[in-house]
């Protein structure tokens, strides 16, 4: 047993490198995923899967018509408009704007970066793989660009988790921090849902839109906390 311990002799816990390792493996999943979505695309396979999924919001009877009362469809449209441009832009300059005022330049910095690179991201893909919007039935929302990967559901997931993990730095209690986070990623999935509900996206669109916002805020956290690691080294101990 004591020859076993002798492996980490000398070695010392470190409880805050579990965070990272944790966001490294969930980047590498969203990754992962996302490379699985966009290949199944680019071959063509998913297409009947994503029509089944797709008419499942559907009026059996009428396909044209979304599941639902008709009061359905106006919630949707308001819920899909959380992850629009217009309103994540008010969002994080309001954000911003608090942060800025309050001498938290870094944190704004941070917040801008990663919403706006991430939405350059989203652009290249959808850019990339131009891939059509479906055409099964009738969209329920104006959209002008590419559908894959769902820049709606990529850009809320970036812009609500990394809202979240400025909040989460305020909160000691780990159950604060569960509950922010949970809830930026509820918006997410309601965002995702509502663009398939309203007929403007396929659902592997959608699912890769999530797996490359993830992907991405873990990119960005992962950047931040090297840079506070590189900043404490050289600050000395």
């Amino acid at each position: 047993m004591k020859g076993l311990t002798g492996l980490v002799e000398g070695m010392k816990t470190r409880r805050r490198a579990v965070g990272p390792a944790a966001i490294l493996a969930i980047l590498a999943l969203g990754v992962s995923a996302f490379l699985a979505i966009a290949d199944e695309v680019a071959e063509g396979e998913i297409r009947a899967l994503d029509s089944q999924l797709f008419l499942l919001l559907r009026d059996p009877a009428d396909p044209s018509r979304p599941l639902g009362p008709p009061w359905l469809q106006e919630t949707a449209l308001e819920i899909t408009a959380l992850g629009g441009y217009a309103l994540i832009i008010l969002a994080l300059g309001v954000l911003t704007g608090l942060l800025v005022v309050t001498r938290r330049y870094g944190p704004a910095l941070y917040a801008v970066l990663s919403v706006a690179l991430g939405a350059l991201v989203s652009h290249g893909f959808k850019q990339y793989y131009a891939r059509p919007r479906p055409d099964l039935v009738d969209h329920l929302d104006t959209v002008h660009t590419a559908s894959f990967p769902s820049g709606h559901a990529m850009i809320t997931t970036v812009a609500y988790l990394t809202l979240a993990a400025l909040v989460v730095r305020f909160f000691d209690d780990l159950r604060v921090r569960i509950y922010v986070v949970c809830v930026a990623l509820f918006i997410a999935v309601l965002v995702g849902l509502s663009r398939v509900y309203l007929g403007v996206h396929w659902p592997s669109d959608v699912a890769a839109g999530w797996a490359l916002g993830i992907a991405w805020a873990c990119v960005t956290w992962l950047a931040v906390a090297a840079l506070q690691f590189w900043r404490s080294r050289a600050s000395g101990p």
